[in-house]
């Protein structure tokens, strides 16, 4: 049985990360460079990893992953999020299970625009009565 690549997009902030999955020994490249040497971080390897690991077929799939915008956190939760949402369109009785960790969630959080006239995006000047 062959499977085509199937293809996702994860968000998280101002990352995006566009997934590529097919079938494979388990090699994830992003950006044309591996996890481990795109992600030194232990953490943030584990966290791209972590819908693979919960439905235990890290080593069934290849990964492609085209990561912009954003830092390495909001990249990695990105590729989190795409992957889950891969793995669900190859099989979706995976949905569940990965919805009960909470993968299948987009976090909606952004920075908040800064205001005109203020110095942040809360931040007031201070005030002086006199």
């Amino acid at each position: 049985m062959t499977m085509e690549v199937i293809n996702a997009i994860g968000r998280r902030k101002a990352a995006v990360a566009r997934v590529y999955v097919s079938e494979g020994t388990g090699k994830i490249i992003i950006n044309k460079r591996e996890l481990a040497n795109y992600f030194p971080s232990t953490i943030l390897q584990y966290v791209v990893t972590q819908p693979l690991n919960k439905l235990g077929v890290a080593e069934k799939y290849d990964i492609k992953i085209n990561l912009n915008g954003g830092g390495y956190k909001g990249q990695s939760e990105a590729a989190r999020l795409g992957i889950a949402r891969a793995l669900v369109k190859i099989n979706p009785e995976d949905k569940p299970a990965l919805r009960a960790e909470g993968f299948m969630t987009r976090d909606p959080r952004v920075v908040e625009r800064k205001k005109p006239g203020q110095p942040k995006a809360r931040k007031r000047f201070q005030f002086s009565k006199r």
